[in-house]
């Protein structure tokens, strides 16, 4: 370890703990310190080769090397409390008074001794403190003007500098005040260095942080204008930053954003809380724009000490905000929310599919255990045939209901799981319409309902699942009929629209409200509250002919209003196009073998 590492090690453990916590604050302390130290260490040491070679001192060079002892207890009483300006005022005050005990007795304003005034602010300088400064700079001048006034008023007591020695005593206080005088010099310009290597490296820290953070730090006044923003701000809005200075930034908010923004930093100028906000922000891309989402936390600016609190347009508060790209974020709360709504709805179509199961089971089940029992004891009971053959139907009407119910939820299941078949083969369009409405006219005109149909003549083949197309209109026609009121009319039509075939069939009956229409099609979903209806059903109808229409490639649309009917399209490629995929082998296919072989596709629901 050098010389120079001790002296260092020494002048650091002498420090008080408050400097050791800013670097610039500890150089100030050691320039203090060091100087005054060893300088007085050294003169006291010298005392002994003085004496012997002076001989017995006289009054005044006692009187300078008691002062010498002084620079000591100024160190000690900074090290000790750590107050570095008052150490600088009772060092100035220390100098004053050996100047003033040198000059009243070696001739006043014109001995040696009077050019150390001029030392007096130099040294002051060196505390970066006007108030030291000043109390230097009055001293200085004090000390003067009472020198002249005991000159003038001849009250200065007889010289103690022999005049053969006086050239010598000035010679020695010219050069002891600009030795001293360097050493303030190199002083300062160590400091000075010193301040300048901090401040490099605490700038190549912030720049360090302002080139490689991902977020956005910006200085802003009450009013939202913009007086600094980090560099990021260039990769996240893609504007250069000369653009978003001043209201720059807040023209890119998204305006219904715009009052929440304000919001927030009016909130943190007025108090020290942190605040904290979330808003749009439009986005500079290659090609056009978007909006990303930004959180943005924000608090009042906390200057430097010393440093003016009055901002640019007498603006006093001025805050600082630190912004963040939370896209990203924003998409998984969607897609958390979005599931969980999905999550809701399963829970409530399970809901619904319990409470109609319960209906739809248990009252046909009903008829056919008490029918069922009655004929079994007709002996008792004395039936006549009449009386059992109407039993007899009732039983077979509630099993083919139930039978019904579970094909329904049967097909239903396939289709969800992804193994339902549809065997494609050329077949006659119009046919299989006529034939469906043929097939419900009866119910239609038991119903009271005018059933009309509109299908041209020259209506092509179409490639297709004709089983398939066949429950698609049944399904339609007959929740038509259902759900139409006596005196109604239960339309059909169908034509050709370029490479499809559009079937529509409207009715004039209750209607559908706009809320429930968003989810006619969802399995076991029946519009209307459980205690409106009137009508038996699985919610199953609608899902089934939704799910057989993409099978084909195709699609549906509804339009209702209620109270005045609901109008199904439904429009089908004439030559099906459906995505083919494996098929398993444990799949039993939909409809039988045909005559020809048909083309047989499973489609699967992709994950």
């Amino acid at each position: 370890m050098t010389l120079l590492s001790r002296l260092k090690d020494y002048l650091d453990a002498q420090l008080h703990p408050s400097a050791r916590r800013d670097p610039m604050t500890s150089a100030r302390h050691r320039a203090f310190i060091a100087p005054r130290l060893l300088g007085s260490l050294l003169a006291l040491a010298s005392l002994p080769v003085y004496l012997a070679f002076r001989g017995t001192p006289a009054e005044i060079e006692v009187a300078i090397y008691a002062w010498l002892t002084a620079p000591i207890l100024i160190t000690y009483f900074l090290s000790r409390t750590g107050r570095y300006e008052s150490a600088h005022v009772l060092s100035s005050l220390a100098l004053a008074a050996m100047i003033m005990a040198v000059a009243i007795n070696s001739g006043g304003i014109a001995s040696f001794a009077a050019v150390w005034l001029v030392v007096m602010p130099l040294e002051a300088a060196l505390s970066a403190s006007r108030r030291v400064v000043g109390i230097a700079v009055a001293l200085a001048l004090a000390c003067a003007a009472a020198l002249i006034g005991l000159g003038v008023f001849d009250l200065l007591p007889a010289s103690n500098v022999q005049p053969q020695n006086a050239q010598a005593f000035v010679a020695i206080g010219i050069v002891s005040a600009t030795l001293f005088g360097a050493t303030l010099a190199f002083s300062a310009f160590s400091l000075a260095r010193t301040g300048s290597r901090l401040l490099k490296a605490e700038e190549e820290r912030f720049r360090l942080l302002a080139l490689n953070m991902m977020d956005v730090i910006s200085r802003h006044r009450r009013n939202g204008a913009v007086q600094f923003i980090s560099p990021a701000a260039e990769a996240m809005i893609g504007l250069p930053l000369a653009r978003l200075v001043g209201h720059g930034l807040f023209d890119r908010v998204h305006v219904a954003d715009r009052p929440a923004y304000l919001r927030a930093l009016s909130e943190a100028a007025r108090g020290s809380e942190p605040q904290s906000v979330e808003f749009r922000l439009r986005r500079e891309l290659p090609r056009g724009s978007d909006f990303i989402w930004v959180e943005m936390r924000c608090r009042p600016l906390i200057r430097a000490p010393g440093e003016t609190t009055e901002g640019p347009g007498g603006d006093d508060v001025e805050i600082v905000a630190v912004m963040r790209d939370i896209t990203e974020r924003k998409s998984h709360e969607e897609a958390l929310l979005a599931a969980r709504q999905e999550a809701e709805r399963a829970d409530a179509a399970k809901t619904r599919f319990l409470a109609t199961m319960s209906h739809e089971l248990r009252t046909p089940l009903n008829a056919i255990i008490g029918f069922s029992d009655m004929i079994s004891r007709e002996d008792e009971l004395l039936l006549p045939a009449t009386r059992r053959k109407e039993y007899a139907g009732l039983i077979n009407e509630s099993g083919q209901h139930l039978l019904e119910v579970v094909n329904g939820i049967l097909d239903m299941s396939k289709m969800e799981a992804g193994n339902f078949e549809i065997s494609l083969q050329p077949f006659t369009a119009r046919e299989a319409i006529l034939g469906c409405c043929n097939l419900l006219a009866l119910k239609a005109r038991e119903s009271g309902l005018d059933l009309r149909t509109r299908i041209p003549d020259d209506l092509p083949e179409i490639v297709g699942d004709a089983r398939a197309f066949k429950q698609i209109m049944l399904n339609l026609v007959s929740n038509a009929i259902k759900f139409t009121e006596r005196g109604g009319v239960v339309t059909v039509s169908s034509r050709v629209d370029g490479t499809r075939l559009v079937v529509t069939v409207a009715d004039t009956g209750v209607g559908v409200s706009g809320d429930d229409l968003k989810r006619i099609g969802d399995p076991f979903f029946q519009a209307g509250k459980t205690f409106q209806r009137r009508h038996e059903g699985t919610g199953l109808g609608l899902s089934i002919v939704k799910s057989l229409v993409s099978l084909h490639g195709g699609e549906m649309t509804f339009a209702s209003k209620l109270d005045e009917g609901t109008t199904v399209t439904v429009a089908l490629p004439l030559v099906a196009t459906p995505p083919v995929q494996d098929r398993p082998t444990n799949v039993m296919p939909l409809t039988p073998p045909a005559r020809q072989e048909p083309q047989t596709l499973q489609v699967k629901r992709s994950a």
